[in-house]
């Protein structure tokens, strides 16, 4: 991570998702949809949405799962057009993403296809809601969206539709380290940590955070 984006806000990013025709690029899986919603200062404003055609047929599976069929994508731009641009609206930001692991994955294939490499950080909002919201009865969106009454239309499995229920379950768990931790104004830094620190760490990881910002 580069260091001049790692003391950005939390609440200054972007939250991105990919649906994909399966679950890896090394296995020649690829991106066929791509949405992303701006967060400044803890609102949204701006969103970023595409088809996009990868040059190999999206699995029935995947087209039962998403929604997202072949007779979709035939007429969509193809993938380095639109990660090309993709780059351009995330240029300077940090990134957010449910399962991060998943769609950075899929983010650096693409981008490497097109010869461009992301230097900002990468955090995930699963991982830091297994840490705010323990008493959740499980960390998968829609249940999250549903335990913290999200805004949210009830559609999932699509990209845009996805982002921005994380993007609300991301600006909950800012709220949530407000009113209980103390954490008035948290990093991103401070978020990525925190999504790296055991859970029997966390009342330690809090206190150490707040008594520096105190000095």
């Amino acid at each position: 991570m580069d260091i001049h984006v790692q003391h950005k806000p939390a609440d200054h990013l972007v939250v991105f998702d990919f649906e994909t025709t399966g679950l890896s690029p090394d296995m020649g899986d690829r991106a066929i949809e791509i949405g992303a919603v701006l967060i400044e200062n803890g609102r949204i404003t701006d969103r970023f949405q595409q088809l996009m055609n990868p040059g190999i047929r999206i699995p029935l599976f995947i087209e039962n799962l998403t929604g997202i069929t072949n007779a979709m994508v035939k007429g969509a731009r193809k993938n380095a057009d639109v990660m090309g641009e993709f780059y351009e609206f995330i240029a300077g930001h940090n990134l957010v993403a449910h399962n991060a692991s998943f769609d950075e994955r899929f983010l650096r294939a693409e981008f490497r296809r097109i010869k461009k490499h992301f230097s900002g950080g990468i955090a995930c909002s699963l991982l830091a809601a297994r840490r705010i919201f323990q008493l959740a009865p499980n960390h998968q969106l829609a249940t999250l969206a549903s335990y913290k009454d999200l805004p949210n239309e009830g559609i999932y499995h699509r990209a845009l539709a996805d982002a921005e229920v994380t993007a609300h379950l991301w600006l909950s768990m800012l709220g949530e380290l407000r009113e209980h931790h103390r954490q008035e104004s948290p990093t991103f830094d401070f978020m990525y940590r925190l999504t790296k620190t055991p859970k029997h760490q966390l009342r330690k990881f809090y206190l150490q955070t707040t008594a520096k910002e105190s000095n």
